[in-house]
């Protein structure tokens, strides 16, 4: 997912590797916190894909929001983009649990 994200953010040194990984994290986390389930447990960082190009795009779009854009209207709309996927994935099925899952 790394290398995707990278690649999103138009970067190709590593040395944003880390902050980019943090990036990645704290997607997963606030995604985790309005009730979407359909991520992994821990995030491999090599893999190509979170196995769902929803929730890809979700976690490339809040990176693209937060990495620092210089320009604050391009951030802003990463971030609209990024809000709105994540409420849609919060009210869809698919991506929550429900009691019968447990």
């Amino acid at each position: 997912m790394l290398s995707k994200v990278k690649l999103a953010l138009r970067r190709t040194s590593d040395a944003f590797d880390d902050e980019i990984k943090d990036l990645i994290a704290a997607a997963v986390q606030d995604l985790r916190n309005v009730g979407i389930t359909l991520l992994p447990d821990t995030i491999d960082y090599t893999a190509t894909s979170f196995g769902d190009p929803l929730i890809d795009r979700a976690v490339i779009l809040y990176c693209k929001a937060e990495f620092g854009y210089l320009d604050v209207n391009e951030a802003k709309r990463f971030r609209d983009a990024y809000d709105y996927l994540k409420c849609a994935l919060s009210l869809a099925g698919d991506y929550i649990a429900t009691d019968d899952d447990t």
